[in-house]
């Protein structure tokens, strides 16, 4: 005898592995990878076998919850391409990336981490992510709202950055005025870090307020009369000349 599978059945099959994808994000980000699955297959109403039908092992479970957490991400990235301009859809979409990505951290580092994990399916998203924020920073560069001299990469390293430090901070409208400052620094009028004698952190008493040690950065005395100094001592000025290259 032939069963039959018929449209009810494949929809309740929809139904239950939304509701296991659903569960497990939601266990994952709060008590991490080590959840079992049966707890999953509780939390999301249905049984073990139902878990293991649709995902045969954890792996092929992490890896789906990721897949389908980038996948709404580059959704949203296109609704904002779609109904805003290019500069703002650009930061919007960067905004969410670092949004959505402070529960997702332990998913993405073991996920990283192990290349023996099958990963097709998370490789085309993770692709697809990519091309929309190429896309995304390229209009936002011709529209002048972006530095021209940013590539995707920092864009990443930046968003990664930016989701740690409001990870760690408890005051969240903190952490997200940090986000929008750090993100600043991609607008045009945003002065070049590498410009300069050094990066360091410290103000040299021609380019700021508070005059400072041109070595150490310690904060100077400001004397009426005679020429500004430059170093706070004998030892950071003969640091100085030491690094400076013989003529």
């Amino acid at each position: 005898m032939t069963t039959v599978i018929g449209a009810g059945d494949r929809s309740d099959a929809r139904r239950n592995r939304a509701r296991v994808l659903s569960a497990a994000g939601e266990a994952f980000a709060e008590r991490g990878l080590d959840v079992p699955l049966g707890d999953i297959a509780r939390r999301a109403g249905v049984g073990a076998g139902t878990v293991y039908r649709h995902f045969p092992s954890k792996h092929a479970l992490v890896e789906a919850v990721f897949a389908q957490q980038l996948g709404e991400l580059v959704a949203s990235g296109e609704r904002r391409t779609a109904r805003s301009a290019p500069t703002e859809a650009f930061f919007g979409f960067v905004l969410d990336v670092v949004e959505t990505s402070r529960s997702r951290t332990t998913v993405c580092d073991v996920i990283s981490a192990d290349a023996s994990w099958p990963r097709p399916v998370l490789t085309a998203t993770v692709a697809r992510l990519h091309q929309l924020l190429e896309t995304l920073l390229h209009a936002a560069q011709r529209a002048g709202g972006v530095r021209p001299d940013i590539g995707p990469d920092d864009v990443v390293a930046l968003a990664v950055g930016c989701a740690a430090m409001v990870t760690v901070r408890h005051d969240r409208a903190a952490g997200h005025r940090l986000v929008r400052l750090a993100l600043d620094g991609l607008r045009p009028s945003a002065p070049a870090v590498t410009e300069g004698r050094s990066f360091r952190d410290s103000r040299g008493p021609r380019t700021a307020l508070v005059p400072a040690c041109e070595e150490c950065g310690a904060v100077l005395t400001v004397h009426p009369t005679g020429r500004p100094a430059r170093y706070c001592g004998t030892t950071c000025r003969q640091r100085a000349h030491r690094r400076r290259p013989a003529s």
